[in-house]
């Protein structure tokens, strides 16, 4: 079930006729010159370097990259996950467990040749993915690094592993680019992701992208290692007080996006970034496990029949 042969596979991004790619890239520049690259739509020219809400101008701040293997098991393989976070963020999550490269910007400023080189060290590295870790505003910049790296050798699936705020103007670029959408399903309520997020309109922008991801992608394909090549893998992380509303984002996910979709039900929710025991008290705790059994049955009960497993069994 949802499996190919290892063999079989070729890169999405290598499927695209002669010159698309680069078609692409030079489409997605011009449009930093008037940017609406993500819901904020702050119509600032980041081509002279001007900045606004993501606080990122004409090139992406890399913080780090690297094979990670905390990521799922279909993704972090035997090798690890080519991780490459990017720096600063479009949302403001005040419980972000990466406060210090998504709030603070830690990293540096990187040029499309040097993230090319990037990818492809984490290919010599031997991982089994390139993944791109909060890319939402800095769609243009992959897009001209990527053909790049696809000419000299690159050919590993390219997985967008995103806050799930994305513009479908940004996403629209990347049809047929991405093998792997790995977005989050944050918040359900209006007040909850203006409380938390600082983006009322979070919720209705997510639903719209999922949909634009499952889309191009379909359901989460593995080859016969247990590895993603294709597909959506969506995450949702479950929070005290059922403050993410997770019984209704697992209804909507099953009944728009299907029952086979791929969930990560995560548990490991803890007070980080803003968040105190005075400060969002409401959320200032971790996770009980009766809280996250629940959004589990919560989970099967809408259908859903592809829950990670490492995941549940960790928590529990």
């Amino acid at each position: 079930m949802h499996r190919m042969a290892a063999a079989e596979y070729i890169p999405a991004y290598l499927k695209l006729p002669a010159g698309e790619l680069q078609r692409r890239a030079e489409q997605a520049l011009q449009k930093l010159a008037d940017c609406v690259l993500c819901p904020r739509l702050c119509h600032v020219n980041r081509l002279e370097n001007k900045q606004a809400v993501c606080k990122t101008g004409r090139y992406a701040v890399v913080s780090s990259y690297a094979p990670h293997h905390g990521e799922e098991d279909c993704l972090r393989g035997t090798r690890g996950s080519g991780t490459i976070f990017f720096a600063h963020c479009s949302l403001r999550c005040v419980f972000c467990q990466n406060f210090e490269i998504s709030w603070l910007g830690e990293g540096a400023a990187t040029t499309a040749d040097e993230l090319a080189g990037m990818m492809l060290q984490l290919q010599d590295r031997g991982c089994h993915n390139i993944n791109l870790v909060t890319p939402e505003h800095v769609v243009p910049q992959i897009l001209e690094a990527l053909p790049m790296a696809a000419g000299r050798g690159l050919r590993l699936p390219l997985v967008y592993n995103s806050g799930g705020y994305d513009a479908l103007e940004s996403l629209e670029l990347l049809d047929g680019v991405v093998d792997i959408y790995m977005p989050d399903f944050k918040m359900w309520d209006p007040e909850s992701a203006r409380r938390y997020l600082k983006a009322p309109d979070y919720p209705e922008v997510a639903r719209q992208a999922l949909k634009e991801m499952q889309r191009q992608v379909g359901p989460l394909v593995v080859d016969d290692r247990g590895l993603a090549q294709r597909g959506l893998l969506l995450r949702h992380l479950v929070m005290p007080r059922d403050a993410a509303g997770t019984p209704d984002v697992m209804r909507w996910v099953a009944a728009e996006l299907g029952p086979d979709t791929y969930v990560n039900v995560m548990p490991q929710y803890h007070p980080a970034g803003r968040v105190s025991s005075t400060v969002y008290a409401e959320i200032g705790r971790t996770l009980s496990a009766e809280e996250f059994r629940h959004a589990l049955r919560q989970a099967g009960a809408a259908g859903l029949r592809r829950l990670d497993a490492r995941s549940a069994a960790r928590a529990l």
